[in-house]
Order: C-alpha cells, then structure tokens, then sequence
C-alpha cells in the first residue's frame, strides 16, 4: 500500500500546483475536485483489493489473500442479489428515498442474510476455505453487506449531484461498470482491514 499512498499524495498535490498557475476559468476547481474523487474513489478504494489478492497467506491457508478476494467480491453478489428479490417481494419501508427510491429496509435486511450465507462456505473444507470459524464469518458477512449497500448508496448520490441515471453505458440494463462494482469497493476495505488487523 505504500507506493499506491506515494502515487495518489503525489497526483492530488501535483494537480493542485498546476491549478494554482493555470489561468483561472469558471469551474475550473469544481472539475479538479470531480478528478481528484474519481481517482481516490476507485481508484484509492480498488487498490485495498489488489493489495489483498498480493497478500502471501497463512499458514494452512497458502492461498488467503486470493481467497479473501473472492469473499468480498461472491458476498457482495450474494447481498446484491438477495437485497433486489427480497426488497422487490417484501420492500414496504423506503431505506433513503431521497437518494435511492427503489431501496428498502426489508431489502437491505435481506442482502445482509445473502452475504452471511456465501460467507458461511468460505469455512468450508474446498480451495476456498479461509481460517475463518462461524462467528467470523457471520461477522464479516454483516460487514461486506453493510459496507457495500453504502457504497451503492454513496455511487448513488455521487450520480444524483452530477444529474445522470448511469455510470456509463458499457452494460445495457445495468448503467456503466462503477453501477456493478461500487459495492465491491468498499466490500474490499472492509475484508482487507479484517485480514490485516486480525488474520495477519
């Protein structure tokens, strides 16, 4: 994680420099801060992924790091997936309709039993097995779902102040690749601070 601190101090200050003996132009800083978050939104939040795929294991668990990935990215569908059919069969009661309409509590209850589930075979003697006991699992399981409904409730209200539906258009029907992963971005934080604070 160093360098990838080193490279984003470095991009936010060095912008900044050039700002300040750029001619100065209407919105020209509201354009800089839009650059500078998208940069340490994804790609700050992306970097706790790939730092937890480099990480060498424990033992027992030679391929942890890996293993852990695929945890935060499979509970994160999981929670997704139960929240959609669960809000659309149950949803009575709004979540934060200002942001997001279609969310429910009842939904979100539901994303958080999904992300237990999957996080539940992750104790389970395959190659995917992690050194995690039920408890543990539970736990990061309401991490992940949590964690990441916030993040499709913060990608959200960033599409609201910019005034778009969509990330992109890459994914017909899905909105652009940022609407299908902002939940796995702060899904990675979460089990990166899980595996270097109590794993490692």
């Amino acid at each position: 994680m160093p360098i990838v601190t080193l490279l984003l101090t470095a991009a936010v200050v060095l912008s900044l420099i050039l700002l300040v003996f750029l001619p100065k132009r209407e919105g020209l800083f509201n354009r800089w801060a839009w650059t500078i978050t998208g940069i340490l939104y994804i790609g700050w939040l992306l970097s706790f992924l790939i730092a937890l795929r480099l990480e060498p294991g424990t033992a027992g668990f030679p391929d942890a790091g890996r293993n852990f990935v695929f945890l935060a990215i499979l509970a994160t569908f999981g929670s997704d997936t139960m929240a959609y059919f669960i809000g659309k069969a149950m949803g009575k009661h709004k979540l934060a309709p200002q942001i997001s309409p279609g969310k429910t509590w009842e939904g979100t209850f539901g994303g958080i039993l999904g992300a237990v589930i999957i996080s539940l075979l992750f104790t389970i003697d395959t190659p995917l097995q992690l050194p995690l006991n039920y408890g543990q699992a539970i736990l990061l399981g309401v991490l992940i779902s949590v964690f990441g409904q916030v993040g499709d409730l913060a990608e959200s209200l960033l599409k609201r102040n910019l005034g778009v539906k969509d990330s992109g258009k890459m994914m017909p029907g899905h909105g652009g690749v940022l609407d299908r992963t902002d939940s796995i971005l702060f899904a990675g934080v979460v089990v990166y601070l899980y595996y270097a604070l109590v794993v490692m």
